[in-house]
């Protein structure tokens, strides 16, 4: 694989964020509407009472060689859940997919904890209206802790082929203990699961599907998969559990998988063909990607130093 990076292409010093949103342009995900690209990301308010940040969802559209934005939504494409839900404190990601004529949404929630910082499950919203407005299907998440993972369900990412649901996302291992530096960390990994209609889900019971590169406290996050030429290709990001909101050695990275069936996969960081920057906004970090096909090309977006801080950026392939 080849890439050529395009430059970040949404900047939050240039351009606005929705009524009430402070910070951060995370985790872009695009979706193909009519002749132009819209592509959701996370963005944050502060909470008065609490100063703690809450993630929303908003978008921005762009033209087809994403040299010009179209448009930037004015409000949070949906509401955080009600007292007590799982996605009362921030949506993050936001990953869409078509489904005949209506767009389904796979959020993931995120609740507050009181010995730990955080919960987090899978739902869904569907769009009737292009992808608009979204309703939940129901207050309650399609995907979330089990026998075998017990905790911080999220990052899914869905392919509809054939009738069928694929669905790539994290599961939490565990909670490491807080160290006197730092508060308790979570280690999550990647796994599979499919369904026949993009609610009722059957997975591999706590089966990681995507072999640790630095060790077995490696962090995957955010899976992103792409079918070309009979194989699918996942590009996700990893850290490492501990130390590593400022220690740059130890931020997210872009990590690279081939797979024949989309659940055995081959893990090949070296031919990724894309990696951090000698200088400027993603020199130190490179994380949340999302790649898809639009046209005959094929993109990256992706977050770079401080998950997002300054926006996203985008590379096109030029070989694979």
């Amino acid at each position: 694989m080849k890439w050529l990076k395009r430059d970040l292409i949404f900047n939050i010093e240039k351009h606005a964020l929705p009524k009430g949103c402070i910070a951060f342009a995370q985790s872009p995900e695009a979706i193909l509407i009519d002749d132009f690209v819209r592509v959701y990301f996370s963005t944050r308010s502060l909470d008065p009472e609490t100063k703690k940040f809450i993630s929303h969802i908003a978008y921005v559209d762009f033209d087809y060689d994403f040299k010009n934005i179209l448009k930037i939504s004015e409000t949070n494409v949906i509401e955080l859940g009600g007292l007590g839900s799982f996605d009362e404190h921030g949506i993050f990601p936001f990953s869409p997919v078509w489904v005949n004529d209506k767009i389904y949404a796979y959020t993931c929630g995120w609740s507050r904890r009181v010995s730990v910082s955080v919960e987090t499950s899978t739902g869904l919203a569907i769009s009737q209206d292009k992808g608009n407005t979204y309703e939940r299907y129901k207050s309650g998440p399609v995907l979330t802790s089990s026998l075998k993972e017990p905790m911080l369900v999220g990052d899914s990412f869905v392919l509809y082929e054939n009738n069928t649901f694929h669905m790539w996302y994290i599961f939490g291992v565990k909670w490491t203990e807080a160290n006197g530096v730092e508060p308790p960390a979570r280690l999550y990994k990647i796994a599979y699961a499919r369904s026949s209609n993009g609610i009722d889900w059957i997975k591999n019971e706590g089966n990681q599907i995507i072999t640790d590169l630095i060790g077995e406290d490696e962090c995957q996050a955010l899976p992103t998969v792409v079918k070309l030429k009979d194989r699918y290709h996942m590009y996700f990001c990893y850290r490492y559990a501990t130390d590593f909101r400022t220690n740059p050695n130890r931020g997210y990275r872009l990590g690279y998988a081939y797979s024949d069936d989309g659940i055995n996969w081959t893990r090949s960081d070296e031919t990724k063909g894309i990696d951090t920057s000698e200088g400027g906004w993603d020199s130190n970090m490179m994380a949340y990607p999302n790649i898809f096909k639009w046209g005959d090309k094929t993109y990256l977006l992706y977050n770079g130093n401080e998950f997002g801080k300054y926006g996203f950026g985008l590379a096109e392939l030029i070989s694979d």
